[in-house]
């Protein structure tokens, strides 16, 4: 029976034993701390950019890995001296408290390690009783067991609470010294580790005098534990406290709320920006923006990508004003898409150039045209007749652009932006049609700045190389697409173009931006002046600028040109800029030669030059504007003339530079040196079969004629009715007044235009340059 008791006695203890064992081992939740943390943003220095409060309404920011030095020396002199000697309980701190406590009549001391009291902040801080601190004494050890010293300490100090709603060493640090715990002096720190102690009691809103003895004390405690030497003690006690404590930095609210969306279980967001030029573009930011304000445009987005790394460098997603909600300035603008604009057209051009299609100097028509209904308009209503290919993309015409959209092909085009990292083209080729060059399709500053800075990246590669896509979060893997169908060739003859973008109508505002540095730039403007983009790059650097309204109201003012592009310009001031440029790649081209007049292979009636174009180009277009014709001087003048009308003995062979007529008529406005055919001579046209029949004719007005224009019932001057008819029914004819272009008509050739008094000259002209002039005088009242 003994023998039985005895087994089963011991089988009780065995199982009491295992009990507590279990209790003990799983006597610590996991995860210890299950408080709702606060979102921060760090830049690449490690500097706060910004943090959201938590669901709790505490600055709790994650926990730290490891505690500073100067804090972790501060808090263990100040709350528990032996703590790399004990096992989580004090033996020595519990008996000195039971004293003090037994002499003072009162609890002036818990005796509590530091362990303990990681435990105790785990529980929330339940009232104090002696059942509890038995647990917490159990609870520690076991803390002890499970976890290292360093653990410990960096669990204490990312949990304590340092003073109204702010928990946490990292929090305090900055929301006190607005700066990195690692950063704080001795004095400090030793500030800190006093706070936890009593929080509710001691703060630097009140009892500062008790504060900074409390502080000095434990200085001195340090002084005289050698920790501190006698120079840095000196200088510590006399630091004085911060005042009131600044807010919490809001340098890029918008990127972190775009984080936090995207990636909803981290709280912790290192950033590649940079602090400093972050602070410098919010300050471009705020000038522009209030100025903006005045003619009731509300919002603007910047954003910097590093060209070598592609890490994103600035973000400013919205400008913030006052009536922020009004305005829509929550709304991070970068990555919201809107239209843009003509700022893909040196994506085209570089396509081009790459595909052998044209090169910077070849001629491109620029005329009015139609493309089944859809007439597209230069910005300033005005024809070149015919353009360098980099002049219309520096000029930004819409006329050659659509033209060269064309000839490439919209699904081509589409495909290669795809491929570069365009996202937000999700419609089919025939739906964006040819206006996807001036406007019709939707992308985000992000990608768009992207654009440009894998052109700058590719322009300065020795062979081509994959697409990259910006990333703004330390550590993560640039993502890159398939190799570049772009050479380095063609995107440095693509940035050579963009070097010094002008506007016709405008040309005066490039000269007030005040960089130094060469910028190859573009603007756009999207249709109803609801978007104005400005993109700029360096080897270095591409900077992306969106202005206009986020609910899409358009203003009158709001042009690249007017509105984004001063704001880019401010921007590369404020960067650090070296004066370089991108070196050509001559390793990477072969030299022709080409017409100097437009810009074709050289043929043998033309004046050849010396041209570099890309190595693998297959650009094979032979001038077509070169004539070899036969004249002879008749009067003075050069007359034509061919071998049924004349000697050709007598003849004289010139190489002549021509043009289609509809190109010839506009280009000849602007360029006095070119030189139309001369006129056949008389005995030669008819032989020729060149007799002069215009299928143009106009009906009215007559040559000189005076016109009287009556006024209406309101008392305003009617308009006066031009007609006109052409022989081939199908033709379009363009009409002009006083060198402006007034609109097309085709089958029924009336207009209707309202005329102020005096002089005027009336020139239309068909399709294949045939042109008829007309003056007339409209009459005062």
């Amino acid at each position: 029976m003994n023998r039985l008791n005895k087994k089963f006695s011991s089988s009780l203890i065995l199982v009491a034993i295992s009990l507590l064992a279990w209790l003990f081992y799983f006597s610590l939740p996991q995860p210890l701390f299950n408080t709702p943390l606060s979102s921060i943003l760090l830049s690449k220095e490690g500097r706060l950019l910004g943090a959201h409060i938590s669901s709790d309404e505490q600055w709790r920011f994650p926990p730290l890995k490891k505690t500073p030095h100067k804090f972790a020396t501060a808090i263990i002199a100040f709350e528990d001296k032996r703590f790399y000697q004990h096992i989580g309980v004090d033996p020595l701190a519990i008996a000195r408290a039971f004293y003090l406590n037994i002499k003072q009549g009162r609890i002036v001391s818990g005796g509590s390690t530091l362990s303990m009291q990681v435990i105790r902040l785990a529980e929330h801080n339940p009232t104090r009783t002696i059942w509890q601190k038995f647990k917490e004494l159990f609870k520690a050890i076991r803390l002890e067991i499970g976890y290292s010293k360093e653990e410990i300490l960096a669990l204490y100090a990312s949990h304590a609470p340092f003073g109204g709603n702010v928990v946490g060493l990292e929090a305090a640090s900055w929301r006190y010294f607005g700066r990195k715990p690692e950063q704080l002096s001795w004095a400090e720190s030793a500030m800190l580790a006093v706070l936890p102690n009593s929080p509710s009691l001691i703060h630097l809103g009140r009892h500062r005098q008790k504060l900074l003895d409390k502080r000095n004390r434990l200085l001195k405690k340090l002084y005289q534990q050698k920790t501190l030497p006698k120079l840095e003690y000196d200088l510590a006690i006399i630091e004085p406290l911060p005042n009131k404590p600044p807010s919490l930095p809001r340098l890029t609210p918008h990127l972190l709320d775009t984080l936090t969306l995207k990636y909803p279980q981290q709280q912790r967001f290192k950033t590649t920006i940079n602090a400093i030029f972050q602070q410098r573009i919010n300050q471009v930011a705020k000038h522009h923006s209030e100025i903006l304000a005045l003619s009731a445009v509300h919002n603007l987005a910047i954003l910097v990508i590093d060209n070598q790394s592609f890490e994103v460098l600035a973000y400013m997603g919205n400008a913030r004003v006052k009536k922020a909600d009004k305005y829509g300035q929550a709304i991070d603008l970068i990555q919201r898409p809107r239209s843009t604009g003509s700022t893909l057209k040196p994506f085209l051009f570089a396509a081009m150039i790459e595909q052998g299609q044209i090169l910077p100097e070849t001629l491109i028509a620029d005329t009015p045209v139609r493309y089944s209904g859809y007439q597209p308009r230069n910005f300033n209503r005005q024809f070149q007749g015919a353009i360098k290919a980099k002049q219309a993309l520096a000029r930004s015409l819409n006329i050659p652009a659509v033209n060269l959209l064309s000839q490439h092909g919209v699904e081509s085009f589409l495909g290669f932006l795809r491929q570069m990292g365009m996202t937000t083209l999700h419609r089919k080729s025939r739906d964006y049609g040819l206006p996807l060059i001036l406007g019709g399709a939707e992308t985000t500053l992000w990608e768009l700045t992207s654009l440009y800075a894998n052109l700058a990246h590719i322009a300065q590669q020795h062979q081509p190389s994959n697409y990259h896509h910006p990333t703004v979060l330390q550590g993560a893997e640039t993502k890159t697409t398939k190799r570049s169908e772009i050479s380095p060739a063609s995107a440095w003859m693509t940035l050579q173009a963009l070097l010094d973008v002008t506007r016709p109508d405008e040309s005066g505002y490039w000269r007030n931006f005040s960089s130094s540095h060469k910028v190859a730039w573009k603007t756009g403007t999207s249709f109803g002046h609801r978007d104005a983009w400005a993109i700029g790059t360096t080897p270095r650097y591409s900077v992306g600028v969106w202005v206009g309204n986020a609910a899409g109201e358009g203003r009158q003012e709001l042009t690249g040109l007017k509105a984004a592009a001063p704001i880019l310009f401010d921007v590369f001031n404020r960067l650090s800029l070296k004066n370089d440029w991108f070196e050509k790649p001559l390793g990477q081209m072969k030299k022709i030669q080409i017409c100097q007049d437009d810009g074709f292979l050289a043929n043998a009636n033309c004046k050849a030059t010396p041209y570099w174009i890309p190595k693998n180009s297959h650009f094979d277009q032979i001038s077509p504007y070169h004539q070899r014709i036969h004249v002879v001087e008749v009067d003075g003048k050069l007359k034509r003339v061919h071998s049924q009308c004349e000697s050709v003995s007598k003849m004289q062979h010139l190489s002549w530079f021509v043009l289609p007529p509809d190109q010839a008529f506009y280009y000849q406005q602007s360029h006095a040196n070119y030189k139309p055919l001369p006129e056949w001579r008389e005995d030669c046209k008819t032989l020729d079969g060149n007799t002069d029949n215009n299928p143009i004719s106009l009906i009215y007005p007559r040559s000189n004629t005076q016109i009287y224009i009556p006024t209406d019932l309101t008392g305003e001057r009617s308009k006066v009715v031009f007609k006109a008819i052409h022989r081939e029914t199908e033709q379009q004819i363009y009409w002009h007044i006083d060198h402006q272009f007034i609109g097309t008509t085709q089958l029924f050739h009336q207009k209707a235009v309202y005329l102020k008094a005096g002089k005027h000259t009336l020139v239309l002209v068909d399709e294949a340059g045939n042109r008829v002039e007309q003056t007339f005088v409209i009459l005062q009242k």
